[in-house]
């Protein structure tokens, strides 16, 4: 081999990348932590309405109660576990809520009287926290930077394929068992899938394998590999956040657009059946909004690298609000191409809330006390959730019709829309105090 002159040899040891990024591993078991979170929490909850009423003769409105449960404990819990989540990892977190969890479906699966149905979801709910978005969002925030948006849309999907996957899986059991065998399979599978998987794979942070955020190596000379992220010192306590007008922007856009959206997700269903449509076509119309959810969700996360989040927030709220504007049109003799339109552009844009919410609270606070800001803003969010349907019931009980609720649904995104965008960064980042 020749040798060249005035260029001695040197002797460089190269960082060993591997050939996957663990990161990756992360978002996989992440998105399937979603999908058993919400598939068996909340998507499948209505397959269980008349079997419980055949079987132990209770009212359908009764059942539903445990329903709501279920996103009242979700949020109510969310702040509790963000702090948790902050002190001790998301590796600690993860396995004890799907413990939790499954033990609620084991108790669901014993019941025979209301209370401890609703004793039952009370502790499905606290599992669904422990196991969900908090911890999942937590994971991927730290072992992202430049493409954390496109992993957190990846891991929301997981939310909408939990009714792809478990609505048929469920389905199964209740025909070929009944709803006591379901229920018990489902904590069996949660307990049996997630608290292995979260032990064995979840990891806090990158620096925790000497790995850098991305994939990236010291070798690729970015900024990002520089710094491993174990804490972002550029952070803020949730204290100081609630002293600064982002996090109350924040708060008040998703718990309106919450409180919006999903009235406006579950309502049309009833209503497009009293004017006179076939159930086919509402349950067509409500698989439409799944999957334009699904799509969205990976789309806005993707969106939120590129742009900030609060503008990839705003746009996804538009859209949610052109759905409903198009649902206030619908009559009797509209075209069916409305209802496809109002169900896409609502589906789609329903879709942002989650990446964007988590892009917004690690971009505007840091990730150094991710967990409990995220946390207070999740509890938010699911207080809007839990009340914009029983908003919509219970206009529709005093004035007949459902017009009035879309109405306000719509007069919401007037509050949301510019309350995000007018989210920035507090000037001051300390850690700790």
């Amino acid at each position: 081999m020749p040798r060249l002159r005035g260029h001695p040899i040197r002797t460089m040891r190269r960082a060993h990348r591997p050939r996957i990024f663990y990161g990756h591993y992360l978002v996989a078991v992440t998105f399937l932590f979603m999908l058993l979170a919400f598939g068996c929490g909340s998507f499948v909850f209505s397959l269980f309405v008349k079997p419980l009423e055949a079987s132990l003769g209770w009212a359908r409105g009764h059942v539903m109660v445990g329903f709501t449960i279920f996103f009242v404990m979700l949020g109510v819990v969310s702040p509790l576990v963000g702090r948790i989540v902050d002190r001790h990892g998301p590796r600690r977190v993860i396995p004890a809520g799907a413990l939790v969890m499954a033990l609620g479906f084991v108790l669901a699966s014993l019941v025979n009287t209301l209370p401890l149905f609703y004793l039952a979801y009370f502790v499905i709910g606290t599992g669904a926290a422990g196991m969900g978005i908090v911890p999942c969002s937590a994971v991927i925030s730290n072992w992202f930077r430049r493409r954390r948006g496109i992993a957190l849309g990846i891991m929301s999907a997981g939310m909408g394929a939990g009714g792809v996957v478990m609505a048929p899986v469920v389905a199964h059991l209740l025909v070929t068992f009944d709803w006591r065998t379901a229920y018990l399979s489902m904590g069996i599978i949660i307990g049996a899938v997630s608290i292995p998987l979260a032990l064995a794979v979840i990891r806090r942070s990158p620096a925790d394998m000497g790995l850098y955020p991305d994939g990236d190596t010291r070798e690729t000379g970015t900024a990002a590999a520089e710094m491993p992220l174990p804490l972002d010192t550029r952070s803020i306590t949730l204290r100081q956040a609630a002293k600064t007008t982002a996090i109350w922007l924040i708060g008040v856009s998703f718990f309106v657009s919450g409180f919006s959206n999903t009235g406006a997700l579950h309502a049309p269903v009833p209503f497009l059946e009293d004017i006179g449509f076939p159930v086919a076509t509402a349950a067509t119309a409500l698989g439409t909004l799944g999957l334009g959810s699904a799509t969205g969700k990976v789309f806005f996360g993707w969106l939120c690298d590129r742009i900030p989040p609060r503008r990839a927030s705003a746009l996804g709220l538009m859209l949610q609000l052109a759905g409903i504007l198009i649902l206030l049109g619908i009559r009797s003799d509209s075209p069916p191409q409305l209802i496809w339109a109002y169900a896409l552009l609502l589906g789609f844009g329903l879709g942002s809330w989650l990446p964007t919410m988590s892009m917004l609270v690690s971009t505007t606070f840091g990730l150094a006390y991710y967990g409990s800001v995220f946390g207070v803003i999740a509890f938010l969010e699911s207080a809007g959730t839990s009340l914009g349907p029983l908003f919509a019931g219970l206009l529709f009980d005093a004035t007949g019709t459902y017009y009035y609720a879309f109405v306000t649904f719509a007069a919401l995104y007037a509050i949301a829309i510019p309350a995000v965008l007018l989210v920035r960064r507090p000037r001051q980042h300390v850690v700790g105090k």
